[in-house]
């Protein structure tokens, strides 16, 4: 399995990230290949004037034509996910996450943002042509420490990240699994 993680916050330490760590680190026990890109992997010129040709913007285009799964992240910023997350999937061709399965995390001041997932950032991840999206993970960010090492997760979370992991990890090897089947059956 290749994963592709993006992180939406404009801070190379922030509670949105964390989650992203936690799963990234969860599916590579499953040996799942995950590749992360956040705001300091990328040109930040060339992200913002949307400069495509620009290899680092290339790379991430690249990375997630190649995934099978992509994990974004994002803290949430007056009920909506963060430019910078948005700035990243502006670069991004308009089918990129076409036969893709998607899974959404989030982190926010308070549940009052718990419906940002589900109104402000999957609406654009469908425009993305996204076929599969998961219903994804929202943290309080005071279920999240990182001021801590290591940083520190509150039990209940980390319980709502396993089975998110889990679910996702189910949902990549049953897409793989028909695409084999599938191309098995036009080749036969």
């Amino acid at each position: 399995m290749h994963i592709v993680t993006l992180a939406g916050s404009p801070k190379i330490h922030s509670k949105s990230s964390s989650l992203l760590a936690y799963l990234s680190q969860r599916l590579s026990q499953d040996a799942a290949f995950v590749q992360h890109f956040s705001l300091q992997d990328l040109h930040v010129p060339a992200l913002l004037s949307g400069d495509v040709a620009h290899p680092s913007i290339k790379a991430l285009q690249a990375a997630v034509a190649e995934a099978d799964g992509v994990i974004i992240a994002s803290p949430v910023y007056k009920a909506s996910f963060s430019g910078v997350l948005k700035t990243i999937l502006d670069v991004l061709p308009q089918d990129a996450l076409a036969h893709k399965t998607v899974l959404p995390v989030a982190s926010g001041g308070s549940l009052a943002h718990l419906l940002a997932l589900d109104y402000a950032l999957k609406p654009v991840l469908s425009a993305l042509k996204a076929q599969e999206i998961l219903s994804g993970v929202f943290a309080v960010d005071s279920q999240i420490q990182i001021n801590t090492q290591p940083i520190t997760i509150e039990p209940s979370l980390r319980e709502r990240l396993d089975q998110a992991a889990q679910q996702f990890a189910h949902a990549l090897r049953c897409r793989r699994s028909y695409a084999d089947t599938t191309t098995l059956a036009y080749s036969a």
